[in-house]
């Protein structure tokens, strides 16, 4: 039986992006369980990054509904979905986009500047953000250094450390392992899932590598639930 209260839900979802030749998006539907983990794959201009754009609201679908957390993206303004994304999801993007000149302390706590019931979640953010640290089998020490001196491996697990503290309950992550080889890949992915898990949140990447599949509860392919839209110029 479907989750009846499932963290993720599209329904008969329409998007184009403006312009003369103009791309877009349909997803009939697609559900995700709480705690559940799984791989969107997709090619290059398949619209992954669109849906994931539809899911965060960082844009707002032309028809249908996307609910994140029981609640309906469209129905919030553009404040409330910048304050309800701060909240609930946590992003890994494919570039990481950590703060070069910061700590790594500052780069993983800052989702709690912009998020209460986050930060409200956590007792005291240095130490959330070092043990972190610790469960994503980064140095003891790295708290303290510039984000821009690690590694890219090390990067991609504050990044990481980023979207999990204060517990948000869906973390989306966007091509993070793109850079990084097959060793890396594994490594990573198997502390993602696990630390999710210990932290009770379901996590939605997409990729097009289905190498990946294997540490996945469920594999979908863009093709099983969305269809572009393309006009022809």
């Amino acid at each position: 039986m479907p989750d009846a209260n499932p963290i993720l839900h599209l329904k008969d979802v329409q998007f184009r992006w403006p312009g003369r030749a103009s791309f877009g998006v349909h997803v009939s539907e697609f559900s995700m369980a709480q705690g559940e983990t799984v791989l969107l794959l997709g090619e290059s201009g398949s619209g992954k990054s669109t849906l994931l754009s539809l899911i965060c609201g960082t844009i707002v679908a032309d028809a249908g509904e996307v609910q994140v957390a029981s609640t309906n993206i469209a129905a919030l303004s553009p404040g409330q979905r910048d304050g309800f994304r701060a909240e609930q999801i946590g992003l890994i993007f494919q570039q990481f986009n950590l703060l070069p000149f910061a700590s790594v302390r500052d780069n993983i706590t800052l989702p709690l500047q912009f998020a209460a019931q986050r930060r409200a979640r956590v007792g005291d953010p240095n130490a959330e953000a070092h043990k972190l640290c610790l469960d994503l089998r980064l140095p003891k020490d790295v708290v303290s250094a510039r984000a821009g001196t690690l590694s890219v491996g090390q990067q991609q697990r504050v990044a990481a450390a980023r979207a999990l503290i204060g517990a948000p309950p869906l973390i989306i992550a966007d091509e993070p392992t793109s850079s990084l080889d097959a060793a890396t890949q594994a490594t990573f992915l198997e502390l993602l899932v696990a630390q999710s898990r210990t932290h009770g949140a379901s996590v939605l990447m997409v990729s097009h590598d289905a190498r990946l599949s294997d540490q996945f509860d469920r594999v979908i392919h863009m093709s099983d639930i969305a269809q572009s839209l393309r006009d022809v110029a």
